[in-house]
């Protein structure tokens, strides 16, 4: 009985050490083709409910994304998430918009998209 729950103990906790453990990074192309996707999706729409879509899409991957495109998209995740409130702030997204825009020139930049 003992070395069966020591067994079980043991399995748990290292069941336990490998949900703990952190998501590979991405490469900048890998980053790009995943947001690419979510992006060109039919469900990226932009009304509210398409960005709050956008947003918990892109959440996943920006956990995972390379140095370079981590920040710019923690940005366009905030700037969505307050644009698709039911009452936004307008001095708040007035205040993100550049951040907002920075972030995309970034994307488009290590993504070469061109924007």
């Amino acid at each position: 009985m003992k070395k069966t729950l020591t067994v079980l103990i043991a399995a748990g906790a290292l069941l336990g050490a490998a949900g703990c453990s952190s998501t590979p990074q991405l490469t900048n192309e890998e980053t790009c083709a995943r947001v690419k996707t979510v992006v060109s999706a039919q469900t990226a729409t932009s009304d509210k409910a398409g960005m709050t879509r956008v947003a918990n899409q892109l959440r996943p991957i920006k956990a995972a994304a390379s140095e370079d495109l981590r920040d710019p998209l923690q940005s366009i995740i905030e700037y969505f998430d307050e644009a698709a409130k039911p009452a936004p702030d307008a001095a708040k997204l007035e205040d993100m918009k550049a951040d907002y825009t920075a972030a995309g020139q970034t994307y488009g930049q290590v993504c070469g998209t061109g924007q």
